[in-house]
């Protein structure tokens, strides 16, 4: 038995505290993706931001995440995923000291995009080091239910957590406190997790295939995050699209002639992956808006403080976090399809009854029925989708699908909101007075339309590949 098989067999017994630390990495994910929106009017006026500028505070992260997502996915196959574990981690420490010190809009603006690498090297790692402690089936299963449930989790409280370190110690508290938690957890990582062992030889990183893709699809998520603001007939705007389409068609060819491609061929085969990446797309467009749009109804139209903003998202939280949990028994109980079907079932109702719920004098109980629903879909299709992204990849390709995955999250993501904001009317952009809650209501409508219509293709496909199989 090798090196590594002697330090993992104890670790399939108990799920404690190496799932604890992976968990610890994706919570730090999902925070730093939205911990510093309340922290950007003190972050403009601290350093000197102008108006047009501030998104990319959080831009940066989300374009670098996004484009380098199977470079990580790829490396942590390759070149080990406890290495890359821990280097994200310490990417993420470094990077948040140099923030949380910064001076001037340019280093800020650069530190998020570092945040942003670390963030597309650290989820591919976490996802494909559960995806290979623990076997697949019960086990894994719960394994991705509790580091969902931290992720989902991470997203809505990062606007509280944002709000308290803002109000008490001032904008670089929200990424100083990255510092020992990041810190903490490369040490951890490096101390629990099963040595990587010498590289296989046999297998070659695909430098032309990553640098293709990875700048294809960095200026692909440029593009979606900068055009609907700035316009899509802007230079800017038209010459991303044309070298985004010249990098990606390149990586094609270049994938198509690699001995060992960086997406290899194979994995095309795996109808469970393909359909995860439609699922994640879907997702991050529908469920991960709403928080956009929940957040500017709590602030603009009702009037919260960045602190009540947050505490409002205390519930979502929870509900998402028992979603996650109860998506993993209803697996066992009827199986990774039909528990998605009936989870974006609820989301789609949940963000219905959000929608019929927001009024202009409403009270926050009245919006918990709604609330309740989507949070426990959205749970049950955040656990179900990393489960159906895993099942019957092999070890050696778990890195590349978990970034695969990711990828389409990122991007389904980008061209979501994008598409949101446009149909609402461009609500937190020009929309203002009655037009905002109008547009905010019309948010939440085509999110509850788009996820039912996910729920309906899934029971059409499953209902198909039954006939099929006859």
């Amino acid at each position: 038995m090798s090196a590594t098989g002697q330090v993992m067999t104890p670790l399939r017994k108990p799920l404690g505290l190496p799932l604890f630390v992976l968990a610890s990495g994706q919570l730090v994910i999902s925070l730093d993706y939205n911990i510093v929106y309340v922290a950007l009017p003190d972050i403009g006026a601290g350093l000197g931001f102008s108006d047009h500028d501030l998104q990319w505070v959080v831009s940066a992260y989300v374009v670098a995440t996004g484009g380098f997502l199977l470079l990580g996915g790829r490396a942590a196959d390759l070149l080990g995923r406890r290495r890359m574990f821990v280097v994200a981690a310490l990417l993420y420490a470094g990077s948040s000291l140099v923030g949380g010190l910064s001076d001037s809009p340019g280093v800020l603006v650069a530190v998020r995009a570092v945040q942003g690498v670390g963030g597309s090297l650290l989820f591919p790692a976490t996802l494909s080091l559960i995806n290979t402690l623990y076997d697949e089936g019960p086990a894994r299963n719960r394994a991705l239910a509790v580091w969902g449930a931290a992720g989902a989790g991470g997203l809505c409280l990062g606007s509280l957590l944002g709000g308290v370190l803002v109000e008490a110690f001032g904008w670089p508290s929200v990424f100083l406190v990255n510092v020992p938690v990041a810190g903490t957890l490369a040490v951890a990582g490096w101390s629990l997790f099963p040595e990587d062992g010498p590289r296989d030889r046999s297998r070659h990183f695909d430098v032309a295939g990553a640098l293709t893709a990875t700048g294809g699809i960095t200026l692909l998520v440029f593009l979606l995050v900068q055009a609907p603001a700035e316009g899509w007939g802007t230079p800017v705007a038209l010459g991303s699209a044309l070298l985004s389409a010249g990098l990606l068609t390149l990586f094609a060819v270049v994938e198509r002639r690699s001995r060992d491609p960086l997406v290899p061929a194979r994995l095309f085969a795996h109808r469970g992956l393909l359909a995860a990446m439609g699922v994640t797309a879907l997702f991050s467009a529908t469920f991960s808006s709403v928080p956009y749009f929940l957040t500017l109804y709590f602030q603009t139209v009702q009037g919260y403080s960045p602190v009540a903003t947050g505490l409002a998202f205390l519930v979502p939280a929870v509900v998402v976090a028992v979603g996650t949990q109860a998506g993993e028994r209803a697996v066992s109980a009827f199986g990774v399809r039909r528990m998605l079907v009936g989870g974006m079932a609820l989301g789609a109702a949940g963000a219905a009854a959000l929608g019929l719920a927001l009024t202009s004098n409403g009270s926050y109980p009245a919006l918990l029925p709604g609330i309740v629903l989507m949070g426990l879909g959205q749970g049950a299709a955040w656990t179900g989708m990393w489960i159906t992204a895993s099942a019957g990849v092999a070890p050696g390709d778990q890195g590349i699908a978990s970034g695969l995955a990711s990828t389409t999250l990122q991007i389904g993501g980008a061209v979501g909101l994008a598409v949101l904001i446009a149909l609402a009317g461009g609500v937190g952009q020009s929309a203002s007075g009655p037009g905002l809650l109008d547009g905010i209501r019309t948010a939440l409508f085509v999110i509850a339309g788009g996820i039912g219509c996910g729920a309906l293709a899934l029971l059409v496909l499953r209902r198909a590949t039954r006939t099929s199989g006859r």
